[in-house]
């Protein structure tokens, strides 16, 4: 279990991602740059005395996930897309992650945007110590089934740990026999996806965003001092080259120094690993909404309310 001041953390990076979230949809407005909307989330999460956990996720219609802007990135949203906003705030290593879908302008896919939100709702009135991961999943499932609509079936919630996003336990969204039971003490992320697609994912192109992944020895001065940067900065989370402000900790790069191309050059080495946007068959449309739980008892505390 967590003591009181931990505590006290883990629920100001909720209390900050849920804000940062609902900033996100309400800056979904036709014409928005999605560069834009990435800045302002990720900004207030800063502005509010947190790290960003990892960059603020925008990916739309048919990509489920792992799509952020790159600074010379000039897409913009049209009226009818469907996009997620998915977020995290850090503060001293204990996490929030949260996530929720809008439709641009238009009311076409509402259902959906609503199946997924009452799937994550579902278990929200339930879930708790003692709770077996199976439940969770079948409860998804249903809720999403009920609405007409199919669960992207290999997008899981996840436990999370201290600095670590993804840590031991997959959460799927359907009943996969897994007995595995939420213990007292443990926080996890419930993050239902609802589609009108096949209700599976595919790797596409890279989503811009990197974690390391393992340490090499590395001769070239500027790219040991990034890497430096980096350890420092994310502590192993997930990060692009847009969040190295160089500005920002107490260790800051030299203005000379290009953090995309270092970026590029760390995942050719193998350092980095990229995640590829995960993507739904064309013409598809995915929703998303996200809490992030902590088991307190036989009811869980969500962490990332509005």
């Amino acid at each position: 279990m967590l003591n009181e001041d931990q505590l006290a953390k883990l629920r100001k990076a909720g209390e900050v991602s849920a804000a940062a979230r609902d900033l996100g949809i309400s800056l979904c407005k036709p014409g928005a740059k999605l560069f834009d909307i990435a800045q302002e989330v990720e900004g207030y999460i800063r502005d509010h005395g947190c790290g960003v956990a990892f960059p603020c996720n925008l990916s739309i219609n048919e990509v489920a996930a792992h799509y952020t802007p790159t600074p010379n990135d000039q897409t913009r949203l049209e009226i009818g897309d469907v996009i997620k906003v998915d977020c995290g705030a850090v503060l001293d290593g204990y996490i929030g992650d949260t996530a929720a879908t809008v439709e641009v302008a238009t009311n076409a896919y509402r259902d959906l945007v609503e199946a997924s939100k009452r799937a994550r709702n579902t278990v929200a009135e339930f879930v708790g110590e003692g709770t077996p991961i199976r439940e969770i999943g079948r409860a998804i499932e249903m809720s999403v089934k009920r609405d007409g609509f199919n669960v992207v079936e290999n997008l899981c919630g996840h436990q999370i740990d201290f600095w670590d996003l993804h840590a031991g336990y997959s959460i799927p969204p359907y009943d996969a026999g897994d007995e595995t039971k939420i213990q007292a003490g443990q926080t996890f992320a419930v993050e239902p996806f609802a589609t009108n697609g096949k209700g599976y994912v595919n790797n596409g192109k890279p989503g811009n965003i990197v974690i390391k992944v393992r340490d090499k020895p590395v001769s070239d001065p500027e790219l040991k001092d990034f890497i430096a940067f980096i350890d420092q900065e994310f502590h192993g989370l997930p990060f692009c080259a847009r969040s190295c402000d160089r500005s920002r900790g107490d260790w800051q790069l030299n203005d000379s120094t290009d953090p995309e191309k270092c970026v590029k050059k760390l995942v050719r080495m193998g350092i980095l690993s990229s995640f590829a946007q995960l993507v739904e068959v064309p013409g598809a449309i995915v929703t998303q909404h996200e809490y992030t739980f902590y088991a307190i008892g036989k009811r869980a505390e969500v962490t990332t309310l509005p």
